[in-house]
């Protein structure tokens, strides 16, 4: 690596809500070499070549909170990391993007950084982090750079990544309704919704669409027979595979016609008013070009007419003009069109409400019919149309005629959508006059067109806007249901997998077809889908997709919320069951409070209407308060542990005489005692009364009948992996799930609650853990078992082979444990077998696995029975 330069390690994409924004960023983890030691006020020259290239630096308000603060560090000196960032965020306002936020932290001395920044357009955020390092470093190195270059490549890849308007249209109506959007891929298909009520849109092609109706419009003169079948007035025609055939047709029709591909669109091909022998061979010869099938059909005279068909219901129509210029005896027509296409509304494609003229052969031919090239001047007011067809895509423009349309009109262009089976259709229609019946102008319906564009309503050039974006959304989503899709997120330490199960099990008592994700598999309805840790964002994003489902319950683990963000956009409830000092030393999370933080993303990400869920009795919750922004529901085993948090309509869930219990704004509701709680083994087992209160406060807030989840609770006893009790050959033997000092700690006082004769354990922890928490666990065993069996995950995770086997033999014998009843057996299942093969009758055996499944099925061939 040459430590001259700056040199991009790594980048991380945010698409949804993450620990540094609610709103979509970008990490980059950059090696500034050797100006992790040169702040730019020590950098001859770099400062005015920099503000030279980005003028707009100067204003950059910074950390320092006014404007101007950037340029104020930046003269007193500060480091090319920090630069990077507002230079990342500069280039991006210089393509068009409002963005502010950025955040540069060192996390290696003195010269590996990592900066997080904000960005709308991924094409863009991306490039522009890489552009801008490419540019800090030929300023380092004393080069010349031009800058307009970076930008005009910067605008048209942004512009190309672009959702098209029709997209983007529906997109921000259906946000309106709060409900969530996803973009699938880099182009236009977008999913609106999660669940059974998702729905999948490409511009205006919607789910609904059937394949053979899609089919059918793109296929001209099969359209023209159906409409002709249901009594609609089309003009006569016929599909023609010749030169010869297309003149010979000509001649039966009658001139003038027209030619046109059967199968294109956009009006690519599209000839009007041709009337001469050479001008049918000419459009025949370009039509060819987009199907081998041309159609040769009457010429209707009149205005071009698009009718917006959405559900049945005429919801926009407008007058689409062909691409003109206007004289003015001064310029030329190409000059006209230059000038005209510096109008800012036009773009180079669909992405803006316009696009810009083309000047291309089929141009200079309609010219030509005129008698005029592109470098005639125009008499002043003198009218030039540039092409024969009308569409927005070549240059066109629209007139809204909403309110205009005729009643036949308007019933005409809804019996067309429906004789083809389109959900949302753009009719095309010519007449002389839309307020006048085609019944009696002799007008027809030339096209029925599958996925219409909509920017001639929403932007017509001339009229009112018309906001048909509502209109498709309406039809997409009749009622509020898919904006009330509720979803439970919970985190924490130990008991997520309990809570989410607890959860799942009543919502689905409710009625609800529930989706759940947990560190054992993906789960709808009870049955497993997908197996192994689905606990992160990919897994809920993929839940969440899946049309079974009108709930969903997720396991939020730390790993996925750092890696990623969160994989939804609101929920409903945020739990997190409790904050101890798991996973300290990865990710750059080094306390309490650093876990805290990250943990603390699932209850800030929760409608405005929904709750957070948080354990009174945490000593992070003070902290974690002090983040929530919606109503909170407490639970605790004693009320006064939340009474000190607690504000008006904020609500508890403790234990009153063994009884779980709410109460909010003075109104108390005994919901079901722990002792009819099988999990709970009659409230011996301690942690799961914990979970039991967490879960019982998530499905307090989201309104469950106290009555249903007393039901739930008393019939849940499935809570695979957990506290499982399993007897053979008159010995107990328990698995769990421990895999960190709390969790270890709640389970040793199970097994003490349990055993009657000697306690046996067979101990293990993953390697990502650190070495004083290996160490604690070691103790905290010592302290418990008669004898000891060490084991090994088969993930090392990171460790050498048996290294984690001796931390643990270490920390036991340090506490005079005898050391005759402490061995190591690496292997999981092996340790446990020695276990059973040695122990007597009345001992208890306690086994906290990795691998649950393989456990299980050894015990099972066994002919162990399972208790609880």
């Amino acid at each position: 690596m040459n430590a001259d330069k700056l040199h991009i390690i790594d980048f991380t994409i945010y698409r949804g809500r993450n620990i540094y924004s609610h709103r979509p960023v970008m990490k980059m983890i950059l090696d500034i070499g050797k100006y992790g030691e040169i702040p730019t006020n020590q950098i001859p020259g770099f400062n005015e070549k920099l503000l030279a290239l980005f003028p707009g630096l100067q204003t950059n308000v910074c950390g320092l909170g006014y404007e101007g603060g950037f340029l104020e560090r930046l003269k007193k000196g500060t480091y090319l990391a920090h630069v990077l960032e507002h230079v990342i965020l500069e280039m991006q306002a210089m393509v068009g993007y409002d963005l502010h936020y950025g955040k540069t932290r060192v996390i290696q001395e003195p010269s590996v950084y990592y900066l997080v920044y904000e960005y709308e357009n991924e094409v863009c955020g991306l490039e522009c982090g890489k552009a801008s390092v490419f540019i800090l470093n030929h300023l380092l190195d004393g080069e010349e750079i031009e800058i307009d270059g970076f930008i005009d490549y910067l605008k048209k890849i942004s512009s190309e990544a672009e959702l098209g308007p029709s997209t983007a249209a529906i997109v921000q109506e259906t946000k309106k309704r709060n409900i969530p959007v996803t973009r699938i891929g880099n182009g236009s298909l977008i999913r609106l919704g999660y669940g059974k009520y998702s729905r999948l849109i490409e511009a205006t092609l919607t789910d609904a669409t059937p394949c053979i109706s899609a089919d059918i419009s793109s296929n001209k003169q099969l359209t023209k027979f159906l409409l002709s079948e249901n009594q609609i007035p089309v003009p006569y025609g016929k599909v023609v595979f010749s030169e010869i055939s297309a003149q010979m047709v000509s001649k039966q029709i009658g001139l003038p016609v027209v030619i046109k591909p059967f199968d294109a669109n956009q009006g690519k091909g599209v000839h009007l008013n041709l009337k001469t022998k050479q001008e049918i061979i000419a459009a025949f010869r370009d039509a060819s070009k987009y199907s081998n099938g041309i159609i040769v059909e009457q010429y209707i005279a009149g205005r071009d007419y698009r009718v917006l068909v959405v559900g049945g219901k005429v919801s926009a129509v407008a007058e689409r003009v062909p691409a003109l210029v206007v004289g003015d005896g001064k310029h030329t027509i190409e000059e006209l069109v230059k000038i005209i296409n510096q109008d800012p509304r036009r773009g180079e494609e669909h992405e803006k409400a316009l696009t810009k003229i083309r000047l291309d052969d089929v141009t200079d031919k309609f010219l030509k019919s005129q008698n005029m090239t592109r470098e005639s001047i125009p008499a002043a007011g003198q009218v030039v149309k540039l092409r024969g067809n009308a569409n927005l895509s070549t240059g066109g423009t629209s007139v809204d005629c909403t309110d205009l349309i005729h009643p036949d009109n308007a019933e005409i262009a809804v019996r067309a959508a429906n004789a083809i089976g389109i959900d949302i259709a753009g009719i095309d229609i010519v007449t002389e006059d839309i307020s006048k019946s085609i019944y009696e102008t002799g007008g027809a319906v030339v096209e029925v067109n599958t996925a219409p564009g909509i920017r001639m309503h929403l932007y017509p050039s001339k009229g009112t806007p018309r906001n048909v974006a509502k209109d498709i959304v309406d039809l997409l989503f009749p009622d509020d249901s898919a904006a009330h899709f509720p979803i439970v997120s919970v985190t924490g330490t130990n008991g997520k997998t309990t809570v989410v199960r607890l959860i799942a099990h009543v919502l689905s008592a409710t009625g609800k077809s529930v989706g759940m994700t947990s560190t054992s598999g993906t789960y709808v309805n009870g049955r497993c889908i997908c197996r192994g840790d689905n606990s992160g964002p990919r897994s809920a994003r993929a839940l969440l997709s899946n049309k079974a489902i009108d709930a969903a319950v997720l396991e939020t683990a730390r790993g996925g919320i750092v890696r990623e963000g969160l994989g939804y956009d609101l929920a409903d409830v945020g739990v997190i069951t409790n904050i101890t000092g798991d996973h300290l030393g990865l990710d750059g999370i080094n306390t309490l409070e650093d876990l805290a933080f990250v943990k603390s993303l699932v209850v800030e990400a929760v409608k405005e209407n929904g709750a957070a869920v948080l354990n009174a009795e945490d000593e992070t919750t003070p902290y974690v308060l002090g983040r929530v922004k919606c109503r909170v529901v407490f639970f605790c085993k004693e009320k006064s542990a939340a009474e000190k948090f607690m504000k008006p309509n904020d609500a508890v869930v403790f234990l009153k005489d063994g009884v779980i219990t709410a109460e909010e704004n003075g109104q108390v509701q005994a919901i079901v005692p722990v002792t009819e709680i099988p999990i709970t083994l009659q409230g011996k087992i301690e942690c799961n009364v914990e979970n039991c209160l967490a879960a019982a406060a998530a499905l307090y807030a989201l309104k469950v009948p106290s009555e249903t989840i007393a039901e739930g609770f008393k019939n849940f006893e499935d809570n695979a992996g957990r506290f499982n009790v399993f007897e053979l050959n008159g010995l107990r033997i328990m698995m769990d799930y421990g895999h960190n000092p709390a969790g270890y700690r709640q389970a040793l006082k199970t097994c003490r609650a349990l055993a009657s004769g000697r306690l046996i354990g067979v101990i293990g922890m993953p390697g990502d853990r650190p070495d004083d928490a290996m160490r604690d666990v070691g103790k905290q065993c010592a302290g418990v078992f008669n004898r000891i069996i060490i084991k090994e995950d088969q993930d090392f995770r990171g460790r050498a082979p048996g290294e984690v086997a001796e931390i643990f033999r270490r920390a036991i014998e340090e506490t005079g444990f005898p050391s005759e009843n402490v061995i190591i057996i690496e292997n999981e299942l092996e340790a446990l077998k020695s276990a059973v093969e040695n122990a007597a009758p009345g001992d208890f055996i306690a086994i906290f696995y990795e691998n649950y499944n393989l456990i299980k099925e050894y015990l099972e061939d066994a002919g162990a029975q399972r208790i609880f």
